[in-house]
């Protein structure tokens, strides 16, 4: 949420000091209380956030990983009684001066109150009095349901192969906490360490690490949605991935030749399904599983002109996508050469590390230094020069991390949880240094706070290819989504296992992962995750959806630039659009965008289907039928649809759908919109840019096409745009739909009566448009 801030007043004069307690000055607009033999600093990060930091007297304070630099906020300084008050615009801090425990408000409301800070302690531990009903989310990847609280979350990130209903400890733990009493809390330490909420001891939430930054941030929001806003703010903004990223993905453990990977793409282009990208699993670098990884380079026996195929995938639109992994194995062609350079993290003796684990013998390249970052990034600009569009980072937790590891920037206990953060920093620096005129494609499933603003596409890992591993898939994105990662996706179908298809297991997760950030399906090869390899119905059912998905485009890109500018995920859970507590545990249903509420089906042979509606008026997305809200609804399901609702007051522009997203145009743009007299006022936005210029927002080179609808006795609806880009439509050809829009005589652009056709639930009327504002009067 980007909000005016203004700059510090001259705060740096010394203020008091009591006998009994800490002297204590404001430094700009820090706090500084020097007690104990260190000092507790509060830093404004935000009008809505402040950081607290325990400064031990001769030890070094590691640099924060999660924050990025914010502008001066005004502080003041008072006191009452013992109590020191650090007050901001939006949020302030009450610190007993006697044990310089410290309170956080916003307003008159206590947020959260430590139990036991920083001073006094030994290690890196922290307390804080939770409150008689209080829910947190949060820790990152867990399946456990919304409320986490009882729950005690390691904070290691671990890979979790084929999990389904439950998994305390996952891939991508983040050390934070979203509160019912609608306050944020960031424990930011990057080591191994422990989150208690509430499990030990009810009414206590602690954190612990083995070692590292004992800092803490907190933030505060009247707003679910603004938490979340507040924290990307504050660790930095998911940039604007290429357009292709929102298009379908081949990809499968794994291709192991260019035969292989060229049929696949020629499957897809004789079906007609749109394709965007093919993922290439490990064998594009080795014949085997084990005995190979580190070589990263292609093996000739199996991809023997990989420029060409490259080139050519990319003749028809699809963009090539290689997996790499951190683990250079003794027996692979490159072992030698990373020795050398100095690319291998070190063992306590000086040495390069080396250990066994699933893939063979093997070093892990050292992220955190100079020649292992140089190292390691000389491998993908080579890759990048040979058409290479994206990358997969896979075991980045590190999946095997043993604790005698020595790294350029500290032990590997202290820095596990960055490590992916710290990969994906280096594939995004390099690509922007190497090409500033492409925008990064990162897929990583292990990353830290703040790794969204690398570009970081995080997925949920090795899931069950069963229907147990399809249903947390909604809670998982909904957590991390809250957590600033909003390009969290599932292996679409399922990963791991599975010795039959399931047709109606794989119809269900791919409808679903229409309504999901990244369209992907990936799975073991014994059953081939790509619809092209199954029967004509499959290929039917699932290429319809595929289409809708990039008929869907303009809305969908819409939704990736307002997280690009604000954090907010695409898809959102119920609390975080009604702000009401009771949605707080609600992971059945979610909006994607603020326009659908979608309902997935994750029990087999679902006749039938149960949402809780928020209140409002809805529209079923197929039959039209207009549904009250405020309410528990079910309907009817069957394989073929997805349960999907439409609010009314809702634009969704679109498409034709195209083979990809290189032939995507909105020369021909439809726009749909659902009237009904309950709303009133409604607004709508699209925009587009040329789909792949980085930071085009920024440099101006981006159209905004503005949409707002008025119905008092009648239904009007306005149309603007605002900006240009290279390539734009200079003029499109406009087809308005308008849902349920009454009784209607006449239709009047800008005074002009025009023709209209018109079925029982809609109405449609076409017109040249060059972004100029026009005014539809339906009379």
């Amino acid at each position: 949420m980007m909000k005016l801030r203004y700059l510090s007043l001259s705060l740096s004069v010394l203020l008091a000091s009591c006998a009994s307690g800490p002297a204590y000055h404001l430094d700009g607009n820090r706090l500084v209380l020097d007690k104990n033999g260190g000092q507790l600093v509060l830093t404004p990060l935000d009008e809505d956030a402040i950081q607290a930091e325990f400064l031990k007297a001769g030890a070094v304070q590691p640099a924060s990983r999660a924050l990025v630099p914010q502008q001066a906020v005004k502080a003041e300084l008072t006191e009452r009684g013992n109590t020191l008050v650090y007050s901001l615009p939006g949020m302030r801090a009450e610190i007993d001066k006697t044990s310089l425990a410290v309170s956080y408000y916003r307003g008159e409301q206590l947020l959260l109150a430590e139990s036991s800070g920083f001073l006094g302690q030994e290690g890196v531990n922290l307390g804080f009095t939770l409150q008689q009903g209080e829910k947190l989310m949060g820790g990152g990847e867990r399946v456990l349901g919304m409320d986490r609280r009882g729950h005690k979350l390691p904070l290691y990130n671990k890979a979790s192969y084929g999990y389904t209903t439950e998994a305390a400890q996952m891939y991508y733990s983040l050390p934070l906490v979203i509160s019912s009493q609608k306050y944020l809390l960031l424990f930011d330490n990057t080591a191994s360490g422990e989150m208690d909420l509430g499990a030990s001891q009810g009414d206590q939430m602690t954190f612990s690490a083995v070692g590292g930054r004992r800092a803490y941030v907190v933030v505060a929001s009247d707003h679910f949605a603004g938490l979340t806003e507040e924290y990307t703010q504050l660790t930095g903004h998911q940039p604007l991935p290429p357009r292709w990223a929102l298009g379908n993905f081949a990809s499968r453990f794994g291709y192991h030749s260019e035969a292989e990977a060229r049929d696949v793409v020629k499957r897809f282009k004789d079906a007609g399904i749109p394709l965007d990208a093919i993922v290439l699993d490990l064998y594009w670098f080795g014949k085997d599983v084990k005995g190979h990884m580190g070589n990263l380079a292609w093996d000739k026996a199996a991809f023997p002109n990989p420029e060409q195929m490259i080139s050519d995938f990319k003749k028809d639109g699809v963009k090539t996508v290689l997996i790499t992994e951190p683990f250079i194995l003794t027996t692979s062609s490159r072992w030698d050469e990373a020795v050398k350079a100095g690319a291998i993290a070190l063992d306590a003796s000086g040495e390069p590390a080396t250990y066994d684990f699933f893939f063979g013998n093997t070093g892990l390249v050292d992220v955190f230094s100079p020649k292992g970052r140089d190292w390691f990034w000389d491998k993908y600009q080579g890759l990048l020069d040979q058409g290479v569009a994206g990358f997969w980072g896979d075991l980045g937790e590190p999946e095997v991390h043993p604790s005698n590891l020595v790294h350029g920037e500290g032990s590997s206990d202290e820095l596990h949880n960055a490590y992916g953060h710290r990969w994906a920093q280096l594939v995004y620096d390099g690509i922007g240094q190497h090409r500033p005129d492409m925008r990064p494609f990162i897929l990583m499933r292990s990353g830290y706070a703040g790794s969204q603003r690398f570009g970081m596409m995080p997925w949920t890992g090795d899931v069950s290819r069963s229907w147990g591993g399809l249903k947390p898939q909604v809670e998982l994105a909904l957590q991390m989504g809250a957590q600033g990662l909003g390009y969290i996706h599932s292996d679409l179908g399922g990963f791991a296992g599975g010795d039959k298809f399931d047709p109606e297991l794989y119809l269900r997760w791919l409808q679903y992962g229409v309504f999901q950030p990244v369209f992907r399906p990936h799975a073991q090869e014994d059953i081939a995750p790509e619809p092209v390899y199954h029967d004509a119905a499959i290929q039917k059912q699932v290429g319809d959806y595929i289409k809708l998905r990039y008929s869907l485009l303009p809305y969908n890109y819409s939704l990736a630039f307002e997280n690009s500018l604000t954090g907010k995920p695409l898809m959102r859970s119920m609390l975080m659009q009604s702000d009401d507590v009771k949605d707080f545990d609600n992971h059945h249903s979610y909006f994607w965008g603020d326009a659908f509420l979608v309902t997935p089906v994750t029990e087999p042979g679902a006749k039938t289907v149960t949402t809780q509606l928020p209140e409002g008026t809805w529209f079923d997305f197929w039959t039209g039928e207009r549904i009250e809200g405020g309410r528990s609804y079910s309907r009817a399901t069957s394989v073929d649809t997805l349960p999907v609702l439409v609010k009314a007051g809702s634009f969704v522009p679109r498409v034709a759908p195209s083979q990809s997203t290189d032939s995507y145009s909105s020369k021909e743009l439809t726009l749909h919109y659902w009237a009904d007299p309950s709303v009133t006022q409604a607004q709508g936005q699209m925009y587009e840019d040329d789909g792949h210029t980085p930071d085009a927002y920024a440099k101006g080179q981006y159209q905004k096409l503005l949409f707002s609808a008025q119905q008092q006795a009648g239904l009007s609806i306005q149309l603007a745009s605002q900006g240009r880009y290279p390539g734009m439509p200079q003029s499109r050809r406009l087809t308005l739909v308008i849902h349920h829009p009454g009784a209607v005589k006449a239709a009047l652009l800008d005074g002009k009566p025009q023709h209209f056709a018109r079925d029982a639930d809609t109405l449609t009327l076409t017109f040249d448009w060059d972004g100029a504002p026009r005014t539809l009067d339906l009379q």
